[in-house]
């Protein structure tokens, strides 16, 4: 099946979709990641992780190298090449509102405010396996808050009770887990960030391709002029998407890219 002509922008979420959280990228995504780029096409990272979260994926599976990124859910857009990488965009959040707001719905909450490039400030240190990059444990909220920071991850038993107060501010607030909030500025999705990369690499609007598997992919989907939904992604999300491709298991993504090459 030939999606588009190139060249197309696919994009791709990471956790959930490229990997398994923890886990590498298995053989075959590498391989299709190689081919598909090898053919002229453009694979965009665009994933709830920090940028230095997404870098590290990028550098495994080899997409190092003139390729952009959107992280933080849409909120920071970096071009990365062989000499490194630059932010072309970053929307910070009026963080002080929404962490006062959040602690208020859910006292105790851990509390991580993204670093550009760097990792994260933190009111309490996270696992280790929850964050990517370094953590700097801050001794009063309000060095949260001191630096602009675009994303907030809240991390607890009850975060999710911090969204419906989130969302009465406007903020976007995604819960990927019950005990995990994503929190972002108002207005931005993955769309609004890829829409923006699209243009800047002249892909027609209707070549442009996306998979994902969880609720902060859903406007990434439907901006998609052919949306790829994991297999075991939830019931909302495989309904905005225009077809179902198969799981983490059975290499679904790996499945969506290669047939760009058909």
């Amino acid at each position: 099946m030939n999606l588009a002509p190139p060249p197309a922008l696919v994009a791709c979420d990471i956790d959930g979709t490229l990997l398994r959280t923890g886990n590498p990228a298995s053989p075959g995504v590498r391989a299709a990641a190689t081919a598909v780029r090898a053919a002229g096409h453009h694979i965009v990272l665009a994933t709830g992780r920090s940028l230095v979260g997404a870098l590290s994926v990028a550098q495994e599976l080899e997409l190092d190298d003139d390729i952009w990124i959107v992280a933080s859910n849409g909120a920071v857009t970096a071009h990365v090449t062989g000499s490194g990488f630059e932010v072309i965009t970053q929307h910070d959040l009026e963080a002080e509102t929404a962490i006062r707001a959040a602690l208020a719905a859910s006292p105790g909450l851990r509390i991580a405010a993204e670093v550009v490039g760097v990792g994260y400030r933190v009111n309490i240190p996270f696992p280790d396996s929850e964050v990517n990059g370094t953590q700097n444990s801050v001794t009063g909220l309000e060095e949260l808050w001191a630096e602009p920071t675009p994303r907030l991850a809240l991390y607890g038993p009850s975060a999710y009770r911090a969204v419906p107060a989130l969302r009465a501010l406007g903020i976007t607030a995604i819960p990927t887990r019950t005990d995990w909030v994503d929190v972002t500025p108002p207005g931005l999705s993955k769309a609004t960030a890829l829409e923006k990369v699209r243009t800047e690499l002249g892909v027609e609007d209707d070549a442009t391709v996306a998979v994902g598997d969880s609720e902060n992919d859903l406007e990434m989907l439907l901006w998609a002029s052919t949306g790829f939904a994991m297999g075991h992604a939830p019931v909302p999300v495989r309904a905005a998407a225009d077809h179902v491709t198969g799981t983490l298991d059975d290499d679904g993504a790996a499945t969506v890219l290669r047939s760009l090459l058909a």
